[in-house]
């Protein structure tokens, strides 16, 4: 959720602040929609098992074991 939250974000700045990177931009246009589709699924496959594996590990621990283990 917090990667899809950001993504969001990321992406409305990077819309607002394009006329900005313009004179920075070579070869693209501001708003190519290759690079504007590319970056965030590229984003959400890294997150995604980086999150859901951790998350997996932690959820087969009983909770009773964990605190006695404190």
């Amino acid at each position: 959720m917090l990667t899809c939250v950001g993504t969001a974000v990321g992406l409305g700045a990077a819309a607002a602040l394009m006329r900005l990177m313009r004179a920075l931009l070579f070869g693209i246009s501001p708003l190519d929609p290759v690079t504007f589709t590319a970056v965030p699924v590229a984003l959400v496959a890294a997150a995604a098992p980086a999150s859901y594996l951790p998350a997996r590990r932690t959820a087969a621990v009983d909770p009773v074991e964990a605190l006695r283990a404190e």
